[in-house]
């Protein structure tokens, strides 16, 4: 069974649950008076519950609060739906591209594509906000399932060993949050199941440490972990434990200045070799309403429409999409937002933008310029048609106001990609195996292959096969084309065919809100 749809039942008993582990009470064994709220004391008392709140930790990416779509949302000072983790990770890493636009005007949204953020940005906020509640709650799981804490409530046989593989799952989500604040925020607080839960400045750990962590964590799980597709689906698996190595590797110059590219080879070739994935027949398949346990995805964010009602994840990337003359029953919902589209200097990443010529080219063009004049209104710029709550029949998801469109965060054919680049980058592997990779994707997108690859090849076919998955900042940065001048797009810098922009803006800023509590902290420079 999909693990995210257990969480409906559980919500309530984790609600009390989690306001303990973000408390700066220290007495935390203390049962609290108030009967609706649980502590470690007695939450455990039930051994389903380990299962529960793992799911908690799942669900962390996907849903925003304790109550549905709205309502007892685990973050505060903005708007629950912005404050989800993947709608942030999301806002992130497209909005800042040329990947995609947005044209509401919500507080600073726009300063994201603009790249003319500040330090005070509620959405930067939001997304630090919500990584690291999600670390505090891996932390807590994690520290009650120590040893000892197992032995002091008699834990044992198949329940023991079945909290050993939660336990190195939750290490697993912690370290995934981490490598979104290393990726996004450089040197950054930092707090594991060693810290004492209370009252204290968490100090501030460097990039180059904290890669140094992750990769440790990560090598220390792997043996843990239940085999390459063998778990529950939405669960990590070795995997999506080799496939989060391979890319810290191949971002490990810009992380940590040490070149891991033979690392990165190594752990792609055991996806590859060892994981049992292929490449699904159809492109398209990815982003419908029943990919869910496709063959091709290593790691995914799971929602229901029944289940992980929110107004973040796939929910907003569906829903933002549709506007203007789009029809939202082609979409599978009742309704569009009238938000995201795409710039041209993307669309021309593409040999044609009917997708004649490579069926990846998604876009509804009737009513739509190609170049965007006024980024706040929704026809200006090619609407992007990838992801949908329909399925591969043609039937609408469960709920036209909640997609049931998982989200991939690894998948096969990015691996294919990564060795390729990675062999580029003089990390070993072999050349011949690189072209037919990458053939094997282009193939399956019904474009011409190639018969040799470069590095500027590479990071637009990145663009054309991974758009919208939350990946093109951190390639655009590895590359050396996020910032500076070396690649314009619309609106970058805030001029209409695109500025140089100051490299500052390779990280995001610690929000000053956390610089100002915590005495600990130095912001990134520039901001």
């Amino acid at each position: 069974m999909n693990i995210m749809k257990k969480i409906i039942s559980i919500t309530t008993v984790l609600a009390g649950f989690l306001i303990m582990f973000n408390s700066c009470m220290k007495d935390l064994d203390t049962v609290p008076l108030d009967k609706d709220v649980t502590t470690a004391a007695t939450v455990f008392d039930d051994p389903a519950a380990y299962k529960q709140v793992l799911a908690k930790l799942y669900a962390g990416l996907a849903v925003s609060g304790q109550q549905g779509p709205a309502g007892n949302g685990d973050i505060s000072g903005i708007d629950e739906g912005f404050g989800q983790y993947l709608r942030g990770l999301w806002y992130m890493q497209e909005l800042t591209t040329d990947e995609a636009v947005i044209a509401w005007n919500d507080q600073t949204i726009k300063d994201l594509h603009w790249q003319t953020w500040g330090s005070s940005d509620v959405f930067i906020s939001a997304f630090y906000y919500r990584v690291f509640y999600q670390i505090s709650a891996c932390n807590e799981f994690i520290r009650e399932t120590s040893d000892s804490k197992l032995d002091d409530r008699g834990v044992s046989g198949s329940l023991r060993a079945d909290v050993e593989h939660f336990r190195a799952e939750a290490r697993f989500l912690r370290a995934l949050s981490y490598w979104h604040a290393m990726d996004h925020f450089g040197n950054v607080p930092f707090v594991t199941e060693e810290d004492a839960v209370g009252a204290f400045f968490p100090e501030q750990i460097s990039r180059a440490s904290l890669f140094s962590y992750i990769e440790g964590e990560l090598k220390a799980i792997e043996p843990l972990m239940v085999d390459a597709r063998a778990n529950e689906y939405g669960r990590a698996d070795k995997g999506a434990v080799w496939a989060l190595l391979a890319k810290i590797y191949l971002n490990a110059e810009v992380y940590a200045g040490a070149n891991k590219y033979a690392d990165c080879i190594t752990y792609c070739n055991k996806i590859i070799n060892e994981g049992g994935y292929s490449l699904v027949d159809d492109y398209s398949h990815l982003f419908l309403a029943d990919n869910d346990g496709l063959n091709e995805v290593i790691f995914s964010i799971n929602f229901d429409g029944n289940r992980t009602q929110t107004y973040g994840g796939t929910n907003f990337i569906v829903h933002a999409a549709v506007g203007g003359e789009m029809a939202p029953a082609d979409f599978g919902v009742n309704g569009g937002w009238g938000g995201t589209r795409t710039t041209s200097a993307f669309v021309d990443l593409f040999p044609d933008e009917t997708g004649d010529a490579d069926n990846r080219a998604m876009f509804f063009t009737t009513g739509q310029t190609k170049e965007i004049v006024d980024i706040g209104d929704f026809t200006n710029g090619y609407a992007v048609t990838k992801w949908k709550n329909v399925t591969s029949t043609g039937n609408p998801g469960s709920n036209l106001d909640f997609p049931d469109t998982d989200f991939p965060v690894f998948r096969l054919a990015d691996i294919y990609l990564m060795y390729a680049e990675a062999v580029l980058r003089g990390g070993g592997g072999n050349m011949s195996t690189a072209v037919d990779y990458v053939n094997m994707v282009l193939q399956r997108a019904n474009a011409a292959t190639v018969s040799s690859i470069d590095l500027d090849f590479m990071l637009e076919e990145r663009g054309r096969e991974l758009y919208w998955e939350c990946h093109r900042r951190t390639d655009l940065i590895r590359f050396g084309e996020f910032t500076g001048g070396s690649y314009l797009w619309p609106w970058k810098g805030n001029v209409a065919e695109g500025k140089v922009v100051d490299n500052k803006y390779n990280l995001f800023p610690i929000p000053a809100s956390d610089i100002g509590a915590n005495p600990n902290l130095s912001q990134n420079t520039g901001y």
